[in-house]
This record gives structure tokens, C-alpha cells and sequence, in this order.
């Protein structure tokens, strides 16, 4: 089976998608700061390294990134396959892991551009409530997707706040500028090489299951 890379402004949803995909293709959900921060958490030499630029609020740099990519993706539970969620966020970086497949024997992976309307993105990530201890994400706009308990974690009991930086909507609307700026080279990129597909992803279920079709059209 192909891989899949998401691409997707923040509160597109790439998070809830690839759950969704990796219960359908039982591939393995690879987002790089959950993976940054467990690598971090082993604890030997190359683990602290991460763990201190974390703590110091140090941007890791592509080196480490693809370090520690490469440690994860040659683990036995991504042979079936994995999403990758979080890189390549520059052209420079598409390039360096298309390399790291070639290097590994990879095929090239299936990417999939999710787009979704400012204005819903903006609705979604103002809307947006996380755990401050298990990062469980809410949606005060969606019934489905609110604390049982105004305030409360369902999972672990814990508080469940605004980040400072969704509850400005109009620094919201700068981040996505700032990411549809800088994605147009890694789009363009992906877009010659023939392995990029735009989808629709404001409506979920849709999204999961217009993927779905497509890997297995690829992998047919």
C-alpha cells in the first residue's frame, strides 16, 4: 500500500481524517510533534537533544526532523503503510523526504491537498477547545464534538481551555495566508511529479471517504 501525505491548513481537519483513514487502511498515524515529543521521551542521547530545543521553545531543525522520521517510519507497524501528517511544511522539505522514500526504497507517496474554506477554518479553529492535559480536541460548534461536562475533558478530567492563539480570528486568517503563501511550491511540486489530488474537505465523512477511493484507485 501507498503512503499518504495530508496537506492542510491548520483546523482543516488532518488530525480527525487520518484517525479516520487509519481505522479503515489500519495504516499508522505519524504526526511529527506528537512523534518529536515521544522520540523525545525515550530518553537517550538523540531523545534529550530534541527534548531540550522543545523545552527552550527551539525550532528543530529539518536534520532532526528527518532523523527522527526515518527512526519511526522504518518500524515494523508502518510496513502496512502510514500517513504522515505535519511535513513536508517547505518545498526544501518534500524534497529531502521524497529522497528518504528513495533511500528506503519507498514508493512515491499519495498526497492529498485537503481544501477548505477560510471562512470555515476560521469558524473551526476559534471554535476549537483542547485538554490541557491529554490535548483531546473539542469543537464548541459541533454537539457531537463539545465536553460532556462544560469545561471537562470526557477523557481524563482534565481543563479544557482556548489556545491564545485561536481566539483571535483575525490572527487566524494570517496563518492561513501565511500557509497558502508557503504551500503553493510544495503544491506545484507534488502537482509535477503527478501524485497530488485536491479534495474537498469541509464536510469529514466526505473527505474520509473520497480518500478511501482514491488509495485504492492508486494502489489498484
Amino acid at each position: 500500500m501507498k503512503n499518504i501525505i495530508l496537506l492542510a491548513v491548520q483546523g482543516a481537519g488532518k488530525g480527525t481524517v487520518a484517525n479516520l483513514l487509519k481505522e479503515k487502511f489500519n495504516y499508522v498515524h505519524i504526526s511529527t510533534g506528537d512523534m518529536l515529543r515521544k522520540r523525545a521521551a525515550v530518553g537517550d542521547e538523540f531523545g534529550i537533544q530534541i527534548q531540550e530545543l522543545i523545552h527552550n521553545g527551539i525550532l528543530v531543525s529539518d536534520e532532526i526532523v528527518f532523523d527522527a522520521i526515518e527512526d519511526r517510519i522504518t518500524e515494523a507497524d508502518c510496513k502496512n503503510g502510514f500517513i504522515l501528517d505535519g511535513v513536508p511544511r517547505t518545498l526544501e522539505q518534500a524534497k529531502r523526504y521524497d529522497a528518504l522514500s528513495e533511500t528506503l526504497e519507498l514508493e512515491d507517496s499519495i498526497v492529498i491537498n485537503m481544501i477548505v474554506p477560510i471562512d470555515v477554518v476560521v469558524d473551526r479553529i476559534t471554535s476549537r477547545r483542547i485538554c490541557e492535559d491529554c490535548a483531546k480536541i473539542y469543537n464548541m460548534n459541533d454537539s457531537d464534538k463539545r465536553p460532556k461536562v462544560e469545561g471537562i475533558c470526557d477523557v481524563c478530567g482534565g481543563n479544557v481551555v482556548t489556545r491564545d492563539d485561536d481566539s483571535n480570528a483575525e490572527a487566524v486568517r494570517k496563518r492561513i495566508e501565511t500557509y497558502n503563501t508557503n504551500s503553493v511550491a510544495i503544491i506545484d511540486y507534488y502537482k509535477e511529479k503527478g501524485n497530488l489530488f485536491n479534495v474537498d474537505a469541509t464536510d469529514t465523512n466526505e473527505t474520509v471517504l473520497e480518500i478511501k477511493r482514491l488509495v485504492m484507485e492508486q494502489n489498484d
